[in-house]
């Protein structure tokens, strides 16, 4: 359930993604704020101007409290943003340990407004050779 204080933080967010879409990026922008719900950091997307497929403002947010906040911090973190994280996004917020995400657009909603890509999926096979792989990553994770 949102409140009114996580509604002006997504406001905020949105104001983000204007600022993308004004720069000719995709409309997309996030902050992150902290258990007081001061903001700690934010970002637009920048993919097109950086020529970088993942300089999505969720992915450079993660990435910045990973690499700027010690553990406990992150994990009072809130990440507000215009729409719902990607796939590649979720893991990498997951990763760096973030406590919760708000947003104002989910995935499907955008797909509506947006449809898919266009792209096809990229096959994948496997799984394949287990043993020798096993060998290398067995104990790393203790």
């Amino acid at each position: 359930m949102t409140t009114p204080d996580d509604h002006a933080l997504l406001r905020r967010a949105i104001a983000l993604a204007a600022r993308a879409r004004a720069a000719g990026n995709p409309p997309f922008g996030s902050l992150l704020s902290g258990p007081d719900g001061t903001v700690l950091a934010e970002e637009h997307n920048t993919t097109l101007t950086d020529q970088d497929i993942t300089a999505h403002p969720e992915l450079k947010l993660a990435r910045w409290a990973a690499r700027e906040l010690d553990t406990a911090t992150a994990a009072e973190t809130t990440m507000y943003t215009s729409c719902q994280p990607c796939e590649m996004c979720e893991a990498v917020i997951r990763q760096a340990g973030l406590r919760r995400v708000v947003f104002a657009l989910s995935n499907e909603q955008l797909l509506d407004i947006r449809p898919g890509s266009g792209r096809p999926p990229v096959p994948q096979d496997g799984p394949a050779l287990l043993d020798e792989v096993r060998a290398v990553v067995e104990g790393y994770y203790r």
